[in-house]
């Protein structure tokens, strides 16, 4: 089965969501009208698009069906698609992938996000990629908040092979990075990952905590954390994005990593974080096992989720 293949198969439900339900109205219309091109925007805006990237999707059909004089509706589909990718790809055009490691080592990567989203599995994930391109990789117990959150980390990292330093239930997170980076730096690691608690945007006292940790971590190794991943359950939805909103502002965020996306038909937010947070997707998850992620790649997405 090849990488689109098993993608279309991941993303079955987003594609049944709206995606199948566009060809639908299509077929039914037969020809191309103001009262199809409204159907297909409520759809998108329900698929979690959002309003800002349909209406630009919308403005630049439209467009296309005037300049290119489009009166069958059997042509929208594909030019639906092609305009999707287009605007995905313009937006995706300089974002580097997960498996991006610069000269600098170590290499600090900090993952955030509220509970439930699947960041400690998505950090095993992403270590698996990185020690599968022969990379050394250090994993930062730093969630103190779970009495559960370190054993569950130290699970993965043997799963994956990775080292990791741990931390006692209740200890400051901060300190636990401190430790870490210096150890990091003297055993020369080439990447070192964060695992941070889950915390909700309303809990101000865990919220500073981050901003703490930040500042640790750029005692230790200048300008680190070299970045900062969003962990977003996709059967959130729209209201990923919106938790999205409060953490980027306290924190400088390089990008998300979107979870779930096998299990929910709302994939659609996957097109929208962009334009919405102006914060690229990195990558997705599709399942339960450590390589069941994969660098977010807009042509294939699109292609995956439209095609039969």
């Amino acid at each position: 089965m090849s990488i689109l293949d098993k993608l279309k198969k991941k993303l079955a439900k987003t594609h049944n969501s709206f995606v199948k339900r566009i060809a639908e109205v299509i077929r039914l219309s037969g020809k191309v009208n103001e009262d199809l091109i409204q159907e297909i925007e409520d759809i998108l805006i329900q698929a979690d698009l959002g309003v800002n990237i349909t209406s630009k999707i919308i403005d630049e059909l439209e467009e296309k069906i005037r300049l290119h004089k489009i009166s069958s509706s059997d042509e929208i589909y594909s030019v639906l698609e092609k305009i999707i990718i287009d605007i995905l790809e313009m937006e995706y055009k300089d974002t580097s992938g997960i498996d991006y490691l610069p000269d600098q080592k170590p290499y600090v990567i900090m993952f955030v996000g509220v509970n439930g989203t699947g960041k400690t599995t998505t950090i095993a994930k992403v270590a698996h990629q990185y020690l599968a391109n022969g990379n050394s990789v250090l994993l930062v117990a730093a969630d103190t908040f779970r009495a559960a959150a370190h054993k569950q980390l130290d699970i993965w990292a043997k799963n994956v092979g990775a080292d990791i330093i741990g931390s006692k239930h209740g200890a400051d997170p901060a300190s636990v990075v401190y430790s870490a980076l210096t150890s990091a730096q003297a055993k020369e690691f080439d990447v070192v990952l964060i695992d941070t608690a889950g915390r909700l945007h309303t809990k101000v006292n865990l919220m500073k905590e981050l901003e703490k940790i930040n500042r640790t971590a750029d005692k230790v190794i200048k300008n680190s954390p070299h970045e900062t991943y969003l962990v977003i359950d996709a059967t959130t939805g729209q209201n990923g994005i919106q938790q999205a909103r409060n953490f980027v502002k306290p924190l400088s965020i390089s990008g998300v990593i979107l979870t779930k996306l096998d299990g929910t038909a709302k994939g659609g937010v996957a097109i929208g974080i962009k334009d919405k947070l102006d914060i690229p997707v990195k990558a997705i998850c599709t399942g339960e096992q450590v390589d069941d992620i994969r660098q977010f790649d807009a042509k294939n997405f699109v292609r995956a989720i439209f095609e039969d």
